[in-house]
């Protein structure tokens, strides 16, 4: 039997103890309801979400291919409007994800207004867009299934028991459009309790991933902005123990941690790490730093800060800001001592944040991390930062170039100009961009490729393109042609925006209510009827 029958069985059990108070009550209803709404809480959805995660995880370990991807959604309608889309193009939601992006947050959901990603938006923000991400997403199961029920309904009215069977199996086989998502904490928002505080709204919202990164809170810059500072290792990894004792305290024994480590691109410290002996974590941090090997008292100036690394006197070159600067070219060990440290302290996941997109590039640094680490696992940011045909067409352009290809057609520099758009060179480039993801799985270690920022660019194009075309020459044809004509035809499901803002479920809830009284809006004359 199944669950939908057992529910309906066992409320017409309660319905009898409770005799003729609750004679109104049709258990077939109540059973609906439940069905609509699986998950009564975050944290229901939390426990279900980091076990699907930790299967993607097995699965990804045995076949590289199993990669799992995501885009950013700043909006609960656009993370429902990206599964529903998902299902209806792929019949399943497996191993796709959502991701919530501090950047958009800071950028769209800020009561400050539209700010840079530095952190300073209120950190509320990111446990209610949880919250509000998944309100949409089992609103799309409710929708979905109220379908379904009309459907049951309307064969078994016909006396059709075929298509009732075929009906219900779909109820029974239903499907959730409730997805794991991956959650940017930025850098902790404050000090290890800041960020466990913080980490517990997340969590009790939906959060089965928190991603983390390695940059100081206060001064935090997105990654790909200049002027990032990062912390001492033994400072992170705190901010590592604070998340995982959040999922702890909650019940969710196997949530994720995504480490991020910022050091490729960020050339500064705040501090110089406390240090106990030779070749501990603090040892090696403060080996990175730039600066003169001193012999003497002689060589320290007024002020001057002086530590020993590698068995030598160090007077760290220091910024007018107070910050301390690491040595050039750096970048590359920093990184691979940062996943190692990292994994090797409670996370689950890494993040390396480059400046190009070079499947190259993070296999040299996942190679020297799985050889302490084999298992180790990326998180990798297809960021819209990135120019992603300058950074291809440049890429074949060298690879072409050493092969000793002829390349003299191809000016370097202007790669990115649509006169090329056509060429062998622009055609390879795509096609290794359309690879990348694969590759990237294969080559480098990527378990999750996501897009942080990729509905805040659609919805400013697909605007764009509305305002030019409705309040230009083609006036009401811009809306009819450029998006319902398109929506119409291409099946989009918010075409019928009264049925996907709910009002189909109301209608059946106010019939479970009140019956033949029911006053319900989805009636012959309501105009969605067109659809």
């Amino acid at each position: 039997m199944s669950a939908y029958q057992d529910a309906i069985q066992h409320i017409a059990q309660l319905r009898q103890q409770n005799g003729g108070a609750w004679s109104a009550i049709n258990p077939e209803s109540a059973a609906r309801m439940q069905a609509q709404n699986r998950f009564h809480t975050g944290l229901d959805i939390a426990k279900y979400t980091a076990k699907i995660m930790r299967e993607d995880m097995a699965a990804y370990d045995a076949d590289s291919s199993q990669y799992t991807q995501s885009l950013g959604c700043w909006h609960g309608f656009v993370g429902q409007q990206k599964l529903i889309a998902i299902k209806k193009h792929f019949g399943t939601t497996k191993r796709k994800y959502l991701y919530l992006s501090g950047w958009m947050i800071a950028a769209l959901r800020s009561d400050f207004g539209p700010l840079p990603d530095q952190s300073m938006h209120e950190k509320t923000a990111v446990p209610a867009l949880i919250e509000e991400l998944y309100t949409f997403l089992k609103q799309a199961d409710a929708r979905e299934l109220g379908g379904l029920f009309r459907e049951l309904d309307a064969a078994n009215a016909k006396g059709d028991s075929a298509a009732a069977a075929a009906v219900q199996s779909k109820i029974d086989n239903f499907e959730t459009h409730v997805v794991p998502i991956i959650a940017d904490i930025d850098a902790g928002f404050g000090n290890e309790e800041a960020t466990y505080l913080l980490a517990k709204k997340m969590i009790e919202a939906g959060a089965c991933a928190i991603q983390i990164e390695n940059q100081v809170s206060d001064e935090k810059q997105c990654g790909h902005q200049d002027g990032k500072v990062t912390v001492p290792h033994a400072d992170f990894l705190a901010k590592i123990n604070a998340v995982r004792y959040a999922f702890l305290e909650l019940g969710v024994d196997d949530g994720i941690i995504v480490a991020r480590t910022d050091s490729l691109g960020a050339g500064l410290t705040k501090q110089i790490a406390v240090t106990n002996q030779a070749g501990d974590l603090g040892d090696l941090y403060n080996s990175f730093l730039d600066g003169d090997v001193i012999t003497g008292a002689d060589d320290i100036a007024n002020g001057d800060v002086v530590v020993k690394a590698n068995g030598k006197l160090l007077k760290p070159k220091r910024l007018a800001s107070g910050l301390f600067q690491f040595k050039q070219g750096s970048g590359i060990d920093r990184v691979v001592l940062d996943c190692i440290t990292s994994l090797q302290h409670g996370a689950d996941l890494l993040w390396i944040e480059t400046e190009k997109p070079h499947v190259g590039q993070i296999a040299e640094m996942v190679n020297r991390i799985r050889e302490v680490v084999p298992n180790a696992k990326l998180v990798y940011n297809n960021s819209p930062s990135f120019n992603w045909t300058l950074n291809f067409r440049q890429q074949v352009f060298d690879a072409w170039k050493g092969e000793g290809k002829d390349v003299s057609a191809y000016d370097r520099a202007l790669l990115m100009s649509a006169e090329y758009d056509t060429t062998e060179l622009a055609l390879e480039a795509d096609n290794r961009i359309r690879t990348f993801q694969a590759d990237g799985a294969r080559e480098a270690g990527i378990f999750h490729h996501l897009i942080t920022l990729p509905t805040y660019h659609t919805a400013a194009l697909s605007t764009d393109n509305l305002a030019k075309e409705y309040f230009g020459a083609a006036g009401m044809l811009g809306y009819v042609e450029g998006v319902q004509r398109k929506e119409i035809r291409q099946g989009i499901a918010c075409v019928k925006h009264q049925n996907m803002s709910g009002s189909d479920v109301g209608d059946d809830h106010k019939e479970y209510f009140s019956g033949e009284a029911a006053l319900k809006a989805g009636g012959k004359d309501n105009t969605m009827n067109q659809f």
